[in-house]
């Protein structure tokens, strides 16, 4: 699958701490077949100076998800959380109040989250270049 410039995306991150956490971001330029230079939306330069870009292969890189509205969300659902200006991969454990609980596995932490910082998880299947629910 190839992107264009402008494309908003999203890059996986896969150092330690931070691994399958997805950050959004744009297509800056096209590099080669598999590589991109790509402009964090959220992540800025570590002197603050503006956005972060990096050089990204496109195994690093998935289209944004489809958006998919959810009003609630049920116990043991893996869901994405909203935070640290990134996705992160966890399962809904509980609910208190409005905002459900929710368990990342690599960290251990549980965390609660309003609705608004929560999504319906989806797997990009990079080889077929679809969506679907894992």
């Amino acid at each position: 699958m190839g992107f264009e410039r402008g494309d908003i995306v999203e890059i996986l991150n896969k150092e330690e701490g931070l691994k399958g956490s997805y950050y959004p971001a744009n297509i800056i330029s096209r590099v080669s077949n598999k590589d991109y230079i790509v402009q964090y939306r959220t992540l800025l330069e570590e002197d603050g100076s503006g956005p972060l870009r990096e050089f990204m292969s496109t195994d690093r890189i998935r289209p944004t998800p489809r958006e998919i509205v959810a009003d609630a969300f049920r116990l043991s659902e893996v869901v994405d959380a909203y935070d640290r200006d990134g996705w992160w991969v966890g399962k809904v454990i509980g609910k208190t109040g409005s905002k459900y609980v929710v368990h990342f596995k690599g960290t251990g932490e549980k965390i609660a989250y309003p609705l608004d910082r929560l999504r319906v998880h989806q797997e990009w299947d990079w080889k077929n270049g679809v969506w679907y629910f894992g």
